[in-house]
């Protein structure tokens, strides 16, 4: 399972890339497998949120399930090619598939997200 080396992670699985103040975040490949087909994703525009608060949420022909946010901050740009081709998600989770960028509110909490070696062991791998 591929799981980036320079990337960071939640608990609820969502994968976080930080470029200065702006964290681009996705769902790992582990959470699209088990999701199965992404079907639709559906994600709060400019909203403000707390970690670990609900920013929208990723449907699949078995679930839906809630998007965390994984740091406190402001959502300022969701993907255009998920909410058009949600199984995009699928295809390239950690690529193309990503789902929203956040602007970094409090960037101490970065220090709180798993590094790869973290998530795989939550994950098992």
């Amino acid at each position: 399972m591929n799981i980036p080396a320079d990337l960071k992670y939640t608990k609820s699985h969502e994968w976080v890339k930080i470029d200065g103040d702006v964290a681009t975040i996705g769902i790992t490949e582990y959470a699209q497998g088990e999701l199965g087909d992404v079907v639709f994703v559906d994600i709060n525009e400019d909203v403000d949120a707390q970690m670990d608060d609900p920013i929208g949420t990723i449907e699949a022909v078995k679930t839906v399930a809630d998007i965390f946010a994984p740091l406190s901050g402001k959502v300022i740009e969701i993907n255009p090619v998920v909410k058009d081709s949600p199984e995009t998600v699928n295809k390239d989770a950690y690529g193309e598939g990503w789902l929203a960028k956040m602007s970094i509110k409090d960037s101490s909490e970065i220090n709180s997200l798993l590094d790869a070696e973290a998530y795989k062991a939550l994950i098992g791998q």
